[in-house]
């Protein structure tokens, strides 16, 4: 997937707003979105859920899952899981945990959907040390507000609908995701589609199709048949870059290939996931100065092996987020051709207008985004190269992720291709 460009380092291009008199803080608006839609808060309903995770893009692919959770309270429930290539179930009771697992590798993408679905939050605690206004809410009250800010090595970008101040778009290193279709559900209004766009072309969408009160629970689902031992569960470590590399067996150093474009010298990044066995399973792009580099990244560390990371005395799977310097040259007969907006859309299909958001610009303004089709029609990349605001380019991206493309041809053969895209205001 070459030209990958993930949404985060879109964002990148976005200036964070300061504090706007008459706006609320960061921290009061986290904890008053997380209140009014946190189905797992001590004290909440207690619930039946079913959920389908599935590749919109791709739906018989391998990122489907179905899940199951019968929850109490935050220390008894019981949670199955379903997918191609993992399977778990789970009962927590008290101090009793039952935990059996079909696969030895959690992935990283469910987890993260599972993550969104029951706490869309889950920085809330450090959200809440930062000392930030949020800007004033437009007095249409239908325009969301974001904050965009940069904790130590890390990035957050986090938006709120204006109607409710619910969750509407959090994205940080490690998680992300989008929330829709809020409900009712025991006093709370519960997002009922959850999406991530781990890479461009790849949209996972969590669908909750079932969210019931559990009135009179079955007490013999949260009896644990036996506990399992420490060392037969799987859990995740996030573990900083430097000391993931350490723990690679053999070099770390990277092959640069000659890119058709770009910059020749610049940082890549990728976010990568590996199992208890130090087997590289994910590497998700983190962006990149040349996005013409970002895949070779990706394809290198994914060979890497790492020696086990123990904690608490058993291995552990883990997650780290590797920044890199590249040094590379031009071939110019790798340059893809650039197509325009009229050329691009008559090999599209499936076309979505976006729909920004109300008062977002005046009627007539014309939007520039630059997108990148591999040679089989896929979208690779949505790139913002005339610095969009945020609101704005999500919604293009957004609308751009549902379209299908027919491959470009030159000299009868499928061709890798740009294309620059206008959007107008109606």
């Amino acid at each position: 997937m070459r030209g990958t460009i993930v949404l985060l380092a879109c964002l990148l291009a976005t200036p964070a707003f300061g504090s706007d008199e008459g706006g609320n803080s960061l921290a009061e608006a986290a904890e008053h979105a997380v209140q009014q839609s946190k189905l797992t808060l001590p004290g909440s309903k207690p619930f039946h859920l079913k959920a389908e995770i599935v590749e919109t893009t791709n739906p018989q692919s391998d990122y489907r899952a179905s899940i199951e959770e019968y929850w109490v309270t935050p220390s008894k429930y019981r949670r199955t899981i379903e997918s191609p290539d993992f399977s778990q179930t789970l009962v927590v009771n008290a101090d009793a945990v039952y935990e059996k697992n079909v696969g030895d590798y959690f992935p990283f993408w469910l987890n993260e959907l599972l993550t969104a679905m029951v706490d869309p939050l889950p920085m809330l605690d450090a959200v809440k040390q930062v000392n930030m206004q949020l800007p004033r809410a437009p007095r249409s009250g239908a325009s969301g507000r974001c904050a965009d800010l940069r904790p130590r090595d890390d990035r957050w970008v986090i938006c709120f609908e204006g109607t409710h101040g619910l969750l509407q778009y959090v994205s940080t290193v490690g998680y992300s995701a989008e929330f829709k279709d809020y409900r009712d559900f025991g006093g709370r209004l519960v997002a009922r589609r959850i999406s991530r766009d781990p890479e461009p072309g790849t949209h996972l969408e969590a669908r909750i199709t079932e969210l019931t009160e559990l009135t009179q629970p079955d007490e013999t689902m949260f009896v644990s048949p036996q506990s399992t031992p420490a060392g037969e569960r799987i859990r995740s470590l996030r573990v900083d870059g430097e000391d993931l590399e350490k723990s690679v067996v053999g070099s770390t150093e990277i092959d640069w290939p000659a890119v058709g474009e770009g910059p020749t010298s610049g940082r890549c990044s990728v976010y990568v996931s590996a199992d208890r066995e130090g087997h590289i399973r994910e590497a998700w792009p983190g962006g990149c100065q040349n996005a013409g580099l970002q895949d070779p990244l990706r394809e290198a560390v994914m060979k890497w092996t790492l020696r086990p990371v123990i904690s608490d005395g058993q291995p552990v799977q883990v997650e780290s987020f590797l920044r890199f310097s590249f040094h590379t040259s031009v071939d110019s007969s790798k340059t893809p051709p650039l197509l325009s907006d009229t050329e691009a859309r008559k090999l599209a299909t499936g076309i979505v207008e976006p729909v920004f958001p109300p008062g977002s610009a005046p009627k007539g303004t014309e939007f520039v985004v630059q997108i990148s089709v591999d040679e089989t029609g896929k979208l690779t990349g949505v790139g913002n190269p005339s610095n969009l605001s945020t609101p704005i380019f999500l919604a293009i991206d957004a609308a751009v992720a549902k379209w299908h493309f027919k491959p470009y041809e030159k000299d009868g053969k499928p061709q890798y291709f740009h294309a620059n895209l206008i959007f107008r205001v109606e």
